[in-house]
């Protein structure tokens, strides 16, 4: 006899799943028995962490992750994170237990009513079958709508499915396989060419999925052949280009009449794989320029949909880009990468930008930062020097507790893929403090990774955004007394306060030890 649970193990192998990211509860421990040897199980300590390690790990890999979530409360934990996910388009499938089928209507303890409903809001597809026998089924879709929309999807499973006996129909799912391409046609292809080739005075604004789709080095070849400024799309969760090169002109801000200022010289705005545009603060205006037009590439039909103006075509970036390279003619112009400023001081304490500089100085080119100290953006882009693809990452959806569970996971992808690449975690004092059991997870996996907080002891983006709202001091602003390598000593984890940025500066000059360590440095308040 062949169960439900054996055939949806069986879904997973043959899915090229490799690892279960999970914390388990009474309703998820029957789905974990006989677990195939081929998969490995990741322990998280909250489902918050779950999702987020899950959620970096299938970034850098660039294959799906799996969660296992305890029913709907551990769901109902892992909120902030998928939605995170959901604007990173991270093909991630979260499954959860079910109460068993009987006492779901009743309202058992721990039954989740409206299952799909609960994870509806974050997902691209949410289902609950309504028999054990379609539960293969199911699990397939769900990976391969992960998969081929790159969006985290949602199955609930009622826990007595498992043991039931698997029928030769439901067994078929297992060897199911799905195919995409999204090749635009000739035609598509000649008319934004010429659209290109017609404009006198182009700008690129490019998005996350050009750095997760591996674009970034043809990005530059484009940019160049063109000889056109380049910026990076607002509310930036990947670097789709070089921040030191001379035609990257930084981060647009997220606010409409910024954004239409910043590309109101150019007749032609050519957006590629990002959203037209995540707007944050509310800065009213017009939409564009007059005499501007714009033109996004995307292969996510829900953003070209959305967008509020402009032409949108619905394709893969990446076809995009190697027809503009085929029609346009070939330059050879050197290009070159400026050199960052001396670092900013700071009276009474460290300057953000002279710890971003040490960074620069002594860690490999290519390291990877996973980046949650919002209120240090601007001299994170000041002193940081990015040029390889797979850079940086930031919470996308702005949903904090991401960044200390991502170092994890991302170092944990590059260990599983052997690139050797360092990953460094730059993490506020605040937002530390929402993901601390993925300590425990840096320790327990034994990966490399530099977790470096950055305590300035106050919220200092609120602070920001309380002078831009003009609301005055309000409450709820400061988190004093925090002190984090304490809290690391009782996860078992490595832990220094440095006094300052020199001190940082000697600490990373000589060879790392193996393993994670968590690095505490005071630093000023400075504006994002």
């Amino acid at each position: 006899m062949t169960d439900v649970r054996t055939t949806a193990h069986q879904v997973l192998v043959e899915n090229g799943i490799t690892r279960i990211f999970g914390n388990p509860g009474s309703n998820e421990l029957p789905f974990l028995v006989d677990l195939p040897s081929s998969i490995e199980y990741v322990l998280g300590l909250h489902e918050g962490v779950v999702v987020s390690m899950a959620d970096a790990w299938a970034q850098v890999t660039g294959r799906p992750a799996f969660c296992n979530l305890h029913a709907g409360s551990g769901t109902g934990n892992a909120m902030g994170a998928l939605l995170n996910a959901r604007y990173s388009r991270t093909p991630l499938v979260i499954s959860a237990g079910q109460q068993v089928r009987g006492v779901i209507g009743m309202e058992g303890m721990l039954a989740n009513v409206d299952a799909t409903m609960l994870a509806k809001p974050l997902v691209d597809w949410a289902a609950e079958p309504a028999d054990a026998q379609d539960v293969p089924r199911a699990l397939a879709e769900a990976i391969h709508t992960a998969v081929g929309r790159r969006m985290p999807t949602y199955l609930s499973v009622p826990y007595d499915d498992w043991d039931v006996e698997c029928s030769d129909n439901a067994r078929l799912a297992s060897r199911r396989s799905v195919t995409v391409g999204r090749e635009p046609t000739a035609g598509q292809i000649r008319r934004v060419v010429d659209l290109v080739q017609a404009a006198k005075r182009p700008v690129l604004v490019l998005g996350g999925d050009i750095d997760t789709d591996g674009l970034n080095d043809r990005a530059v070849q484009l940019a160049e052949r063109l000889g056109s400024p380049v910026w990076a799309a607002p509310s930036l969760f990947r670097l789709p280009f070089p921040n030191r090169h001379e035609l990257f002109r930084g981060v647009l801000p997220a606010g409409i009449a910024p954004i239409s200022q910043a590309l109101a010289s150019h007749d032609l705005v050519v957006v590629l794989g990002a959203p037209v545009f995540r707007y944050h603060q509310n800065v009213p205006g017009d939409f564009l320029a007059e005499g501007t037009r714009l033109l996004q590439v995307t292969d996510d039909l829900a953003a070209a949909a959305r967008a509020p103006m402009g032409e949108a075509f619905v394709a893969e970036p990446r076809a995009v880009i190697e027809a503009l390279l085929g029609a346009l003619p070939s330059t050879h112009t050197s290009h070159n990468h400026s050199i960052p400023d001396e670092p900013s001081c700071a009276e009474g304490g460290t300057h953000p930008e002279e710890v971003f500089a040490a960074l620069r100085k002594r860690m490999p080119t290519d390291t990877a930062y996973i980046v949650e100290s919002t209120s240090t953006n601007s001299s994170f882009w000041k002193q940081m020097d990015l040029r390889h693809q797979g850079s940086y990452f930031f919470p996308a959806s702005g949903a904090l507790g991401f960044g200390l569970p991502a170092a994890v996971g991302a170092a944990l992808a590059h260990r599983d893929l052997g690139t050797g690449r360092h990953v460094v975690g730059v993490i506020g004092d605040g937002s530390a403090n929402y993901a601390l059991p993925a300590l425990w997870s840096a320790v327990n996996l034994g990966v490399d990774v530099d977790i470096v907080i950055l305590r300035n002891g106050t919220y200092g983006a609120l602070r920001w955004f309380a002078d831009l709202l003009d609301v005055g001091e309000v409450p709820g602003l400061d988190v004093p007394g925090m002190d984090l390598t304490r809290i690391a000593a009782g996860y078992d984890l490595p832990a220094l306060h440095l006094p300052d940025a020199e001190a940082l500066d000697e600490l990373l000059a000589v060879p790392r030890p193996e393993g994670p360590r968590l690095l505490q440095i005071d630093t000023a308040l400075t504006q994002p």
